[in-house]
């Protein structure tokens, strides 16, 4: 039996970054609780949701290989997430304002037959431009990424906020590290060059 590919979330971000793959997938939102543990790190916070993800869409599809993820992103030791609006994006924006921002993005993938879990954390370093209140009213109000933790799009305008980014896959911005999944689907059988539809 053919596994089918799921990807466990509803973003359409990650779902637009796992379509360049070109592979036959299926989105299922999981409902889980994503509130962070006290005392738990950003690293564990992300791994620990992206596995619970997994496996709770698992609890449907006895016989896929699901996709989990979870970022979480930290300033100065805090952990940031969407604004969810326009007062709260300013808000954010101004906090990191020439600071340096990690994205720890985990993702899994979940054999839900064999119940295997391979899984991994690839953070990502953002640093913020000094930005002028003027700046940032109009970056918002042009891009309006209220859904975006850290209130901006790098794929967009929102690169024009930033002095740098660095990390192994820059996919891992936008909460799905690429390159580990594809080293994880041929763990699991996958060859995605062999698989992507033409």
């Amino acid at each position: 039996m053919t596994k089918s590919i799921i990807l466990a979330s509803s973003s359409r971000y990650r779902r637009e970054v796992l379509q360049k793959l070109h592979i036959p997938f299926e989105c299922i939102s999981p409902e889980i609780d994503e509130t962070p543990l006290d005392g738990e790190s950003p690293e564990h916070t992300s791994l620990r949701l992206a596995e619970g993800k997994a496996r709770k869409v698992a609890e449907s599809q006895p016989h896929a290989l699901i996709i989990g993820c979870d970022q979480v992103a930290t300033v100065d030791g805090l952990q940031i997430g969407k604004p969810g609006n326009h007062e709260n994006a300013v808000k954010q924006l101004t906090m990191l304002s020439g600071k340096e921002v990690i994205f720890h993005s985990a993702l899994c993938l979940y054999d839900s037959s064999s119940q295997y879990m391979q899984s991994t954390n690839v953070p990502y370093f953002v640093k913020f431009k000094a930005l002028t209140a003027l700046q940032i009213e109009t970056y918002l109000r042009l891009e309006q990424p209220y859904d975006c933790a850290g209130s901006a799009k790098s794929e967009g305008m929102g690169i024009a906020l930033l002095d740098y980014m660095r990390g192994d896959d820059p996919n891992a911005l936008i909460g799905l590290p690429v390159i580990a999944l594809v080293n994880m689907l041929q763990q699991a059988g996958v060859d995605v060059l062999s698989t992507s539809r033409i």
